[in-house]
Parts: structure tokens; sequence; C-alpha cells
């Protein structure tokens, strides 16, 4: 498991020391038979105001694609930084990306929003692709992506 968002969990624990914990939470990502190349993702979150906050993950290691993700590439300008160390393969068509993450507690039930941006070579881009705000009570209820995502959803 990779620790995530140390930035917030460490303002958090400055700020609100009793909600500084975290918890392993599973994203389960399927994708649609969309009958093309593999897909990049980029899973990140926003705050309640809709200002990014950190980069969860990137599927697709060829940082020249990354302009594809859109909302995630304005909100990061870019910024590989932000991935360093959080990659993995790009994804097929009709394929799960899984994967387990310690976030902080802090993100549920107050207003932070998981996104992720899709794009495919030779296909549409897809910003935006999936947004669910982040609660306890939404763990484990699927959701239907905009293009190349037939489903989503996390696990605590």
């Amino acid at each position: 498991m990779k620790s995530l968002l140390a930035p917030l969990a460490l303002s958090t624990a400055l700020t609100l020391p009793g909600l500084a914990m975290a918890r392993p939470v599973t994203l389960s990502t399927t994708l649609n038979n969309y009958g093309g190349d593999r897909a990049y993702l980029a899973l990140y979150v926003t705050d309640p105001s809709g200002a990014y906050v950190g980069s969860l993950w990137m599927a697709g290691g060829k940082s020249k694609y990354y302009e594809h993700l859109g909302d995630w590439y304005r909100a990061t300008g870019g910024d590989t930084g932000q991935v360093n160390g959080i990659t993995g393969a790009s994804v097929g068509a009709g394929r799960t990306l899984e994967i387990t993450l310690d976030l902080a507690d802090a993100l549920f039930d107050a207003g932070y929003t998981l996104h992720i941006d899709a794009a495919v070579e030779d296909m549409r881009d897809s910003p935006n692709e999936v947004a669910v705000v982040l609660t306890t009570e939404g763990a484990g209820t699927p959701v239907r992506g905009r293009r190349y995502v037939a489903r989503f959803q996390y696990d605590m």
C-alpha cells in the first residue's frame, strides 16, 4: 500500500489531530470494451471548492500523453512530480485496474471528490470521466463513467 496525499494528512495532523488517521481504500475501475488502445487514467482528488488536492494514481507511464488527461493536466500544470512513484501500466479495454491506497479519513464525508480522467490514443479524451464525492456511505456503490469506464467503486 502507498501512503498518499501526505501533505493533506500532515496538514490535517497539525490542525485536527483527532482526524489525521488513514484507512486502506480499494479503488476498482473497470473499462468498457471500447475497441481501442490501452487507456491512460488519472485518479486525483479535489476539495469541496473544486481545488486540486493531490494525485492518487496514474495509469500509463509515458508523460508525453498526460496532456490528454485534460482536467488533471490543467490542475497540475502537467507536473510529473505529482505522479512520481504512483504510476502503473495503462489499462486495456474490458480490463480492471484495482489499487489499494491509504487515504486520510479527513477526505471522507467532508466534500472531497475523487475524479478520473481518461484518454485513449486515436479516440476522444474524456476529462472528468468519473467524479464521485467521497463518503463512507458511498463505499461499495458502483458508479458509471461517461465514455470509457464501465464501472468504478471504492471499498473501505
